[in-house]
């Protein structure tokens, strides 16, 4: 009777551990089902060329800042995107560009990089959106604080894939520091939520509330921009009530535009 028991606890806990795992993967299984990721592309032929959603510099006098992200190249993109900062000072000849990449890291150990040129590229054959924008005077008053941020950046000599940190950590970092961007990143922003082995409460990235979070796995954030969200193992749930939305692991932000 007590091997049957045992039998009997085994098959409930290994259903509720299906049930849990379904419901992390539903989002992610949906996305690469409905085609919003491709498994096709190469890394040497997916396209890095211009949107075009933005304006060259030339023809945008005032100063810009941007945060972008679009879904990360592969399987990963079921999962997440990968964002960066792109800024243009007032009458500069053109825009600069701050992200983390995984690869740079792998090769030189300092995944932090800066280029210019045309901010909206597609990353590796997907399309960028804009999460968060400042112009004119606003962003004239945001460049200087977003440029000490990302020398701040403490992680350049770090990175994971997954909790963190990574691109999403970054972003987010330097987010921080500058409140007015308000910056609401998507759920599938795998590693937003990473503060790192020492610290567990920070602002969150909006600057509009605050998050707890262990180690980027396991967190709750409560703020006025974002609503509230839970991450279980970097994948966030959410609740936006200020502009209604749900926010899914894998499918992003589910709501008005």
């Amino acid at each position: 009777m007590q091997g049957t028991n045992r039998v009997a606890i085994f098959a409930i806990n290994l259903r509720r551990l299906l049930l849990f795992f379904g419901i992390l993967l539903a989002g992610p299984a949906l996305a690469l089902l409905s085609g919003e990721v491709s498994l096709e592309d190469s890394w040497y032929t997916a396209s890095r060329d211009s949107a075009g959603i933005v304006p060259p510099a030339a023809a945008t006098p005032e100063a810009v800042v941007q945060i972008y992200g679009a879904r990360a190249f592969g399987w990963r993109g079921a999962f997440a995107v990968h964002t960066w900062i792109a800024l243009k000072p007032e009458g500069a000849a053109s825009y600069v560009t701050y992200e983390v990449i995984g690869w740079r890291f792998w090769r030189d150990g300092n995944g932090l990089t800066r280029r210019e040129g045309p901010p909206d590229r597609h990353w590796f054959g997907a399309a960028p959106r804009i999460y968060a924008e400042l112009r004119g005077a606003e962003a004239a008053a945001a460049i200087p604080q977003i440029e000490a941020a990302v020398a701040a950046y403490p992680f350049a000599a770090q990175y994971r894939t997954w909790p963190g940190p990574n691109s999403n950590t970054f972003t987010a970092m330097v987010a921080r520091q500058v409140p007015a961007l308000k910056l609401d990143l998507p759920p599938t922003a795998v590693g937003k939520d990473y503060l790192g082995t020492t610290g567990f409460l920070a602002a969150a990235p909006s600057g509009t509330g605050y998050q707890a979070s262990l180690f980027g796995l396991l967190g709750l954030l409560a703020a006025q921009e974002e609503g509230i969200e839970v991450n279980v193992l970097g994948m966030t749930f959410g609740l936006d009530p200020f502009d209604p939305a749900l926010k899914v692991p894998g499918l992003g932000r589910l709501g008005p535009e």
